[in-house]
């Protein structure tokens, strides 16, 4: 076994150990997170990984589906020959 491979493979060591250990929690000088405005309580750690649907919107701008026929473009012209 060559160096590179020992490198390697203790490399792969090191990283398998990097796992979480816990569930999280703010580290103790810092407070947790306040409330929002308008909720009744401050979210949990896990409520706050989950992304909220604005984030992540759906494509609805696309009025012609993919299976649908494009309409001829008058602007869709080949690249000029040279």
């Amino acid at each position: 076994m060559g160096m590179t491979e020992v490198r390697r493979f203790l490399t792969l060591l090191l990283l398998a150990g990097c796992g979480k250990q816990g569930a999280l929690a703010p580290v103790p000088p810092n407070p947790p997170p306040v409330a929002p405005v308008n909720a009744a309580r401050a979210p949990t750690p896990e409520e706050m990984l989950v992304p909220p649907t604005q984030s992540i919107p759906r494509r609805v701008d696309d009025p012609i589906r993919s299976s649908q026929e494009r309409p001829d473009d008058r602007f869709n012209l080949p690249p000029p020959k040279r």
